[in-house]
């Protein structure tokens, strides 16, 4: 992504806020002099806000979420209807747009407000089939077809949303208050050009600009969709990447490892230990048993050789 410099904003016109009477106490860290009753941006603040911006776009094309750019300004308009055009000869998904009004409850109340996608949807069915059409009268399609151009007008850029947007991108976040007070209710993030009368502390993503001249819209417009694009080339080759791996994968032969069940040499031993102690036991248990015997026959016989001495004794002094 090619990195924009201070001298193209400058050319740009980014520069030039508004009068010094309409400023936004909250935007004063952004405001570099007072000129003419006109107050200048800081420049470095619009290049540092522009980049932080592009990078959190970029990433969320690279992840898959979803994005709705939101620009009623008379000078923005034409300038989204161009960029969006490049949009749809790209094929490039995931990305809304509003650029004719906003629509209180898009987000707060989407599941009201979701149902007029399905009537513009059966509209648009009904006008291109020319079998139905032979049903009704040509009043009868000529309300279907104004009603059509209606809800186009208004949903015509979201018809195909099928859930609240992960960001919005907002041209002029003073004019557009309802859509960031929505935002921030349903936690979508919010991407903004703020000029000097606008609130930057309520936006995640602000971007210190002029919102009215037609050169600095178009910059910086370019350049957060150029990011978005980036964004969804790189999902794409992940994509591409990815499905390479699983197939390389699947081509592999699956290596079987047969299990061995391997029994521990201790668990054999135990028993043998346990019998030859119980072996020993036995043999220490008779020893001591036979010993005695052995020992009380011994006391006997010397007794009864002892008594028999004693008799013969006495036999002799007779």
């Amino acid at each position: 992504m090619r990195a924009i410099t201070l001298e193209e904003l400058l050319e740009a016109g980014c520069h030039f806020g508004h009068q010094v009477t309409r400023q936004n106490p909250k935007a004063r860290d952004f405001i570099f002099e007072e000129r003419d009753n006109i107050h200048i941006i800081d420049l470095e603040k619009t290049k540092e806000g522009l980049d932080e911006a592009a990078a959190y776009v970029k990433e969320l094309a690279k992840n898959g979420g979803t994005l709705l750019i939101l620009g009623t300004k008379r000078q923005a308009q034409a300038i989204l209807e161009e960029e969006i055009k490049k949009i749809k000869d790209e094929n490039i998904s995931n990305i809304f747009w509003v650029i004719k009004r906003w629509i209180g409850g898009t987000f707060t109340n989407y599941s009201e407000v979701s149902k007029n996608f399905n009537k513009l949807r059966i509209l648009q069915k009904r006008l291109k089939d020319e079998n139905e059409k032979e049903k009704f009268t040509k009043r009868e399609i000529g309300e279907w077809d104004k009603e059509r151009q209606k809800l186009e007008g208004f949903y015509g850029g979201i018809a195909s949303m099928i859930k609240v947007p992960d960001a919005i991108f907002v041209i002029d976040t003073h004019i557009e208050d309802l859509a960031i007070r929505e935002a921030i209710a349903m936690n979508v993030k919010t991407v903004g050009i703020t000029d000097t009368n606008s609130d930057p502390t309520v936006i995640d993503y602000p971007i210190p600009a002029n919102d009215d001249a037609v050169g600095s819209l178009k910059l910086i417009i370019q350049y957060i969709l150029e990011a978005w694009k980036e964004g969804k080339k790189q999902q794409q080759e992940g994509i591409k990447k990815q499905k390479l791996v699983e197939e390389k994968k699947a081509k592999e032969p699956e290596v079987k490892v047969e299990e061995k069940k391997v029994v521990p040499a201790s668990s054999k031993e135990e028993p043998k230990k346990v019998s030859l102690v119980k072996e020993t036991e036995v043999k220490q248990v008779k020893k001591p048993s036979d010993a005695t015997t052995v020992a009380k026959a011994m006391v006997v016989k010397k007794a009864m050789a002892g008594k028999e001495k004693k008799v013969s004794k006495k036999k002799e002094a007779k």
